[in-house]
C-alpha cells in the first residue's frame, strides 16, 4: 500500500470520526483493520454498504495507524474527497 498516498490524502481517522463523515457525506473510501473488534467496526461496514463507498481491509490496527502517519493503531481511516 502506498504510504505516501495516506500522508497526503485528506482522511480521519478513527470509528468515531469516520461514522460522521459518512453521515455527512464525502467519504471516497474506507480502510478498516482486519484485526480491530468486530463489534466496533462493523457498525462502519454497513453504513459503508448502505450508502455505497467501498471498504478494504488493513492487516492490522497498528499498520493502520503507521499508514496514516500516526504512533498509534487506528480500526478504521476514511478518505475524504
Amino acid at each position: 500500500m502506498d504510504t505516501e498516498y495516506f500522508k497526503t490524502a485528506k482522511k480521519v481517522v478513527g470509528v468515531k470520526q469516520t461514522a460522521r463523515a459518512l453521515e455527512k457525506g464525502g467519504v471516497k473510501k474506507v480502510f478498516v483493520a482486519a484485526d480491530a473488534d468486530k463489534r466496533v467496526v462493523q457498525p462502519i461496514a454497513d453504513a459503508c454498504a448502505k450508502v455505497g463507498v467501498p471498504v478494504e481491509s488493513v492487516e492490522s490496527m497498528q499498520e493502520l495507524g503507521r499508514l496514516c502517519g500516526i504512533q498509534v493503531g487506528a480500526a478504521t481511516v476514511a478518505v475524504l474527497f
